[in-house]
């Protein structure tokens, strides 16, 4: 529905006009009134109209002003209103100021409903025409930020030492209208529990914090890698950004930025100052914003200290903490944070993870269910705000693990805790029975007890409890008349068809067919008897 202002300052014909604009052109026109050229300019303001319908000779405002107004002022979608005058005199200065102010329609007063209804008309016509030129404008304009963010992200991905044609690549990315001098920020979103935010919404956010900088960002685009890339001037606009994160307590903003550079050359240089700025971000968890002019000296990489890593592997199990701890804080060079080069301590917890933890959950794994959800978070860095919070976490996994092997070797090695296990089945092997019930009957950890038992017996806990049962089960089958159902029960079997189930998957006959078996074989027997004694 379109929005029309009528303005005159005799009531009969605004009302008139109104009522034949609703008649001739039903439910598409919201018509709004005005007395006077003020007024009509204060309606505007608040709200304002696709067509202003005006007079000319008008008291407080007359209608020139209120066209000269309307001409600075910016309508829906930043377009200006469609003007028709309404006059009484045809006169020629109202005539060249229509023409200034680009009126569409110049109508003599009195109004005839004709000439109204088709300026109407062509006004919707010219309307039409504007807003499909306005939505073919904004889509080329759209497709052009589209191809300049694209050049741009391949220039940021550009070795240093590839050829730059100066002049194709300002015109590729528009650096024209980019601000200079700039810095160059990367920016990541992680919090201290490694949970990241998804990349649109931080984009989303991080450009409406941009428009709250004072419009100092000159591009904004991800990089290959999905961080988002910032260029803009060096007078406060990352530091800003950071500012708006933490007034809404979203404190998992990370920045690195680079020094400043004024030529389209510099762009690269600078992306690569901020990935190494932001990189020290992750080892220094107090920092938000790193400049890459407050690092000192380049970061360090180190030959893999895979000894040390065997030696860590070997210690597990032996209750040795304190040298452990040592060995880890050798590994990743903790003397020397922040300056280890980030790629290093990748590198050296990847090999740590394929030498000492894969192995270990390898001959373990099975029975290690919470510290196998340590496991699961401290297996990588990028499940990390911080390489402080992963490296708690990976001693403190380190340690579980000792503190599980010892306990693992000490219940193998005294039979004691799996003896009572087993006498407390024997005795209650009719009744409910699980792991839990058991472990705890013996005062084990019940990741501990499972691998202790499956030493022990031979079988993990649910395979030696089935044997336990049907065991039973074939001494009720051969000595007692009881009904099969009966017979399931009293050895621990839920239902029936349980019962035949189990006792089929073991023995390879159904209890009824073991019973007549063990019937017959004992008919035999007695036969062989009674021949013996005559």
């Amino acid at each position: 529905m379109r929005s029309l202002l009528i303005v005159d300052d005799e009531k009969n014909i605004r009302n008139g006009l109104k009522t034949m604009i609703e008649r001739e052109f039903p439910d598409m026109y919201e018509i709004r009134t005005a007395a006077q050229g003020q007024e009509a300019l204060d309606r505007y303001r608040e709200q304002p109209a696709d067509i202003v319908v005006t007079d000319i000779r008008m008291p407080v405002m007359d209608g020139i002003r209120l066209i000269e107004a309307l001409a600075e002022s910016e309508g829906s979608e930043g377009s200006k209103p469609v003007v028709l005058i309404l006059s009484g005199y045809d006169d020629f200065e109202y005539a060249k100021a229509a023409i200034k102010y680009q009126v569409k329609e110049y109508l003599l007063k009195p109004i005839r409903r004709e000439e109204l209804f088709a300026a109407l008309r062509k006004t919707e016509e010219a309307l039409l025409r504007q807003a499909d030129l306005n939505s073919r404008m904004a889509a080329s304009d759209l497709y052009l930020r589209q191809l300049q963010s694209h050049r741009l992200k391949e220039l940021l991905e550009q070795p240093d030492d590839m050829p730059l044609d100066v002049r194709s690549a300002a015109e590729a990315i528009g650096f024209e209208s980019y601000v200079k001098p700039f810095r160059v920020a990367v920016l990541k979103y992680k919090d201290e529990d490694g949970h990241s935010m998804p990349q649109d919404e931080l984009q989303r956010l991080v450009e409406k914090g941009i428009v709250r900088a004072n419009g100092t960002i000159s591009a904004c685009v991800r990089d290959g890698g999905g961080k988002l890339v910032l260029l803009g001037s060096p007078d406060g606009p990352f530091e800003e950004l950071v500012r708006l994160f933490a007034e809404r307590e979203l404190d998992g903003l990370y920045m690195g930025v680079s020094g400043e550079g004024s030529r389209i050359e510099d762009i690269r240089a600078g992306y690569r100052q901020a990935l190494l700025a932001l990189s020290y971000t992750f080892m220094l968890p107090s920092v938000r914003l790193m400049n890459y002019t407050d690092i000192q000296g380049e970061p360090r990489m180190y030959p893999m200290p895979d000894e040390e890593i065997k030696k860590l592997g070997n210690l597990l199990g032996t209750g040795r903490g304190r040298e452990i701890k040592a060995l880890l804080q050798q590994v990743f060079h903790i003397g020397d944070m922040p300056h280890v080069d980030v790629r290093y301590l990748e590198l050296a917890g990847k090999r740590m993870n394929e030498r000492v933890l894969d192995e270990v959950f390898r001959m373990y794994g099975d029975s290690m269910v919470e510290i196998l959800k340590l496991y699961r978070k401290a297996g990588s860095m990028d499940n990390f705000g911080s390489f402080h919070a992963y490296f708690r976490s990976l001693e403190h996994l380190l340690l579980s693990v000792d503190e599980y092997i010892q306990s693992i070797r000490s219940a193998h090695g005294g039979h004691h805790e799996m003896k009572a296990a087993v006498a407390y089945m024997e005795q209650n092997y009719g009744k409910p029975l699980n792991m839990a019930i058991v472990s705890n009957y013996v005062s084990l950890n019940y990741s501990y007890f499972s691998e202790a038992f499956k030493a022990y017996t031979g079988d993990n806990f649910v395979v030696y409890l089935k044997k336990l049962r049907v065991s039973k089960a074939k001494e009720l089958l051969q000595k007692s008349g009881m009904k099969l159902a009966d017979i399931g029960s009293a050895v621990g079997f839920e239902s029936v068809k349980h019962f035949s189930r189990v006792f089929k998957e073991l023995e390879g006959v159904s209890p009824h067919e073991y019973r007549l078996k063990a019937e017959a074989d004992a008919e035999r027997l007695r036969e062989m008897r009674g021949a013996e004694r005559t």
